[in-house]
């Protein structure tokens, strides 16, 4: 089967491999029909994600349909449509017990830490597929990256009462936004990059857009939430010292998300912390309630996937063109690879 190889940094390699189709009684052969690009396979080609080994098959933003099934198999049929939950755990550790998949112990991430779908065809315990009658491929591959933005309004307990900041508006940001506003939350997203903010500006409905290089960022915040501070700061951007702002920027006895991965230590000024009482979160991955509550919220209509993909990529293609899809200058929100 042909499949794309991450041999090292910079170097994208399509080969034929042979496939394996001995199925495991709960295991379901998968065609891949379409792939999501994240900014995870982009670190990857760039040679600084972290928990990353080459070589690697990238690809765990994923549309397949089911080939065949094992004999113990009863959530899935032959011909249905999927998303993959990338998130697995082949042990019970303590998080996993009490129902914390998202973050096991011993988790290992499709694609990530080991081999993904970046190839025609996989194999995967039929327990890690959320099937749809009514979704696309291409939907049920922005599944995945929309979960990211689920599980941290999940965590975040957001009500139709907070005033919720989303710092980024990279694909994980605008993930975040969408399930902000189907809370009823009042939703302002702020950025450095000005061609982000305008396209929020076009095409989401916001309490207020912020231009994070502002020299009076906290009054802009105050004037879109008419003279209050966020109750809610949300920070999809993974950078020290925006996260570090962000104890500024959020109201007495709000709330902090840090859905974004900074490598390193993190510092922050302990009596402002005490001082405004603030809860701090950390979110990773999502849950598999995660991905129903998304497929039924797509069925019902509530998320608009229309404007996420900006770039297509046929899968052939994808070794040459890749490196493409990073340079700022052609605007990527989300590219899709189509087999």
């Amino acid at each position: 089967m042909n499949t794309i190889i991450l041999k090292k940094p910079g170097q994208l390699e399509k080969k034929e491999t042979e496939m394996d189709q001995d199925l495991k009684p709960d295991e379901a052969l998968l065609k891949v029909h379409r792939i999501g690009i994240c900014g995870t396979d982009m670190h990857a080609f760039r040679g600084n994600q972290p928990f990353f080994s080459y070589p690697r098959i990238l690809g765990h933003e994923l549309g397949v349909e089911v080939i065949e099934i094992g004999n113990q198999v009863k959530n899935v049929k032959v011909g249905d449509r999927c998303s993959v939950e990338p998130y697995f755990n082949f042990g019970t550790d303590q998080a996993v017990r009490r129902g914390k998949t998202n973050c096991g112990e011993n988790i290992s991430v499709f694609g990530v830490h080991e081999d993904g779908g970046m190839r025609e065809f996989i194999k995967l315990p039929s327990r890690y597929l959320h099937q749809s009658d009514k979704l696309t491929y291409e939907q049920l591959a922005l599944i995945e990256p929309l979960s990211i933005g689920c599980h941290a309004v999940n965590r975040a307990g957001l009500t139709k009462e907070d005033k919720v900041l989303i710092i980024g508006a990279g694909p994980i940001g605008l993930a975040t936004i969408q399930f902000a506003k189907i809370k009823n939350a009042k939703v302002a997203v702020m950025d450095v990059n000005e061609e982000r903010l305008e396209f929020c500006r076009t095409n989401l409905d916001l309490t207020g857009i912020i231009n994070a290089k502002s020299n009076k960022v906290i009054d802009d915040i105050r004037n879109v939430f008419a003279g209050d501070l966020p109750t809610v700061v949300m920070d999809a951007t993974g950078n020290p010292q925006s996260m570090k702002n962000t104890f500024d920027y959020v109201a007495f006895g709000g709330k902090i998300v840090f859905i974004g991965l900074f490598q390193g230590d993190f510092t922050f000024f302990d009596p402002l912390f005490h001082r405004k009482e603030i809860t701090l979160l950390a979110s990773r991955n999502a849950l598999g309630t995660d991905f129903q509550q998304i497929i039924t919220l797509m069925e019902e209509g509530k998320i608009d996937t229309d404007l996420w993909i900006t770039h297509r990529v046929a899968f052939q293609d994808l070794p040459e063109k890749f490196e493409s899809l990073l340079l700022p200058e052609n605007k990527v929100i989300k590219a899709i690879v189509e087999l």
